[in-house]
């Protein structure tokens, strides 16, 4: 007789979560093992509560297979950003950009420097790993040139990258949270201007505020100098080199596709360093799959430039394609659903609401692990309760953002956070507290929600409606409606 085919329970689902976090803390922590074997290790623990609920094998397989099949645009744009960052590294190209930041950056104003260029690079090209592949890992150079501790740096940074991943009509994480909650896109990135714009605003005063007062104490600047020196000996530093990046970044802008557009930009580092740098057509070449490598003299140079390369992303992508099949499972074995239904049951007004889907956002990421998984989860699982409530989706939207894409960097083993530790060189516990833009994201869409501020509604008249207090039923035009 086959076995009834169910969803887990509130009480299943608890224990899978701290089964998780317990093999995860467990890897990491006591054994000193890989994070790509807890994650393996999870398979087989969703999988043998899959079994005892009725799913069979090959059900779960293809659940699995979609997960990572779901998030294979993040896995050719890392094996791209890997070979942009060998052949530019190589070529010159951000070696010139380190140079020149460091000869007209003032070490105080730096961080807040850093948060705007990134910020202005991911606006410009809608991607936050394109910006830390590219600006990112400028800005880290130029920071340990100023003697500044690098998970701020890195904080700055990422910041910055995800101002644009959030707001850019260029990002594919706007493009499909738009998507999956039917909202046009333009209303969507207005919806998320009232809560970007004043966290961008604070976090922005803060960085500054860290710089005026601690860094310019602790900036060494005979450290720039030094750094400056041996880019100097080591590359042709000079004003074209600077021509690459303004091609690659206009291209995205012009909404070209990004992979495509990555790899060109890797094959001018090419020709780059064939011209530029006196390197073999073939070495040159090379650069692409296997990075740079170089022997200064100076450490923190070598630390820096000795990165990139399609070879560098290897263990990164192995790493996401685990948490994409992890999230393929639960969504598989009914997991989603479960906490999606609890949810429901207990959202009962705008600001639990607002909770619920930044939860179910922020699950996608972290059982998920990518920000793909992330929108899914948090505009599909709390969607109803919206038109339950009257609440327009545009809401729905804003928050899936705040839960979802705000949180990827901010989870060790999901896409973002895996790539911008990576990256940077800097790993994710080190740079999340001072990822401030993201923080404050999260803390503005809560107190909008239970205040009812920036709250619209389709029927303010709904007897369903729970509103937590009269500016819920105000619109956009700041007009009560009938």
């Amino acid at each position: 007789m086959r076995k009834e085919i169910k969803d887990p329970s509130v009480k299943q689902v608890l224990l899978v979560m701290v089964l998780f976090i317990l093999i995860m803390f467990s890897f990491m922590n006591w054994f000193g093992l890989p994070i790509q074997l807890a994650l393996l290790t999870s398979w087989f623990m969703l999988m043998a509560l899959g079994l005892w609920l009725g799913r069979s094998y090959s059900f779960m397989q293809s659940g699995l297979l979609k997960g990572i099949s779901d998030g294979m645009e993040a896995v050719l744009i890392l094996i791209s950003v890997g070979a942009l960052i060998g052949s530019w590294i190589a070529s010159g190209i951000v070696p010139s950009i380190i140079y020149y930041g460091l000869s007209v950056m003032n070490p105080s104003i730096f961080l807040l420097a850093a948060m705007i260029i990134c910020a202005v690079t991911s606006l410009a090209t809608g991607t936050s790993f394109g910006t830390i592949g590219t600006a990112g890992i400028a800005m880290i150079g130029i920071g340990q040139g100023f003697d500044i501790p690098l998970p701020l740096v890195a904080g700055a940074a990422i910041s910055g990258a995800y101002v644009g991943d959030k707001l850019s009509p260029l990002s594919d994480t706007t493009v499909m949270t738009a998507s999956l909650t039917k909202v046009n896109i333009i209303t969507h990135i207005k919806s998320m201007l009232y809560v970007s714009v004043p966290a961008f605003i604070i976090s922005g005063l803060l960085f500054l505020l860290t710089g005026l007062f601690y860094v310019t104490n602790s900036a060494d600047l005979t450290q720039a100098t030094q750094t400056m020196n041996a880019l100097n000996d080591q590359f042709q530093i000079s004003w074209y080199m600077l021509i690459p990046p303004v091609i690659i970044i206009s291209l995205l802008a012009l909404k070209q596709p990004a992979i495509p557009t990555i790899i060109f930009g890797s094959l001018l580092g090419v020709l780059w360093g064939y011209w530029f740098q006196n390197m073999a057509f073939l070495d040159s070449i090379n650069t692409v799959y296997e990075g740079y490598s170089t022997n200064s003299g100076v450490p923190f140079i070598d630390n820096l430039l000795n990165s990139g390369g399609i070879v560098s992303m290897l263990e990164v992508i192995l790493l996401i394609l685990l948490a994409l099949g992890l999230g393929g499972l639960m969504e598989s074995i009914g997991v989603l659903r479960t906490i999606g239904n609890t949810l429901a049951k207990w959202a009962t007004n705008s600001g639990k609401l607002t909770t619920s889907t930044m939860l179910s956002a922020f699950f996608g990421n972290f059982f998920g692990g990518a920000a793909y998984v992330s929108v899914i989860t948090g505009s599909k699982i709390t969607e109803k309760n919206y038109e339950k409530l009257g609440i327009e989706k545009r809401v729905l939207s804003r928050n899936t953002e705040a839960g979802g894409t705000i949180t990827t960097p901010m989870v060790p083993w999901s896409d973002g956070g895996v790539f911008m530790a990576a990256t940077l060189g800097v790993a994710t516990l080190a740079y999340l507290p001072f990822l401030w833009y993201h923080f404050l994201v999260i803390i503005i869409s809560l107190v909008y929600g239970f205040t009812g501020k920036f709250i619209w509604y389709t029927d303010a008249t709904s007897p369903e409606i729970e509103q937590p207090s009269e500016k819920s039923s105000i619109s956009a035009s700041g007009k009560k409606k009938a």
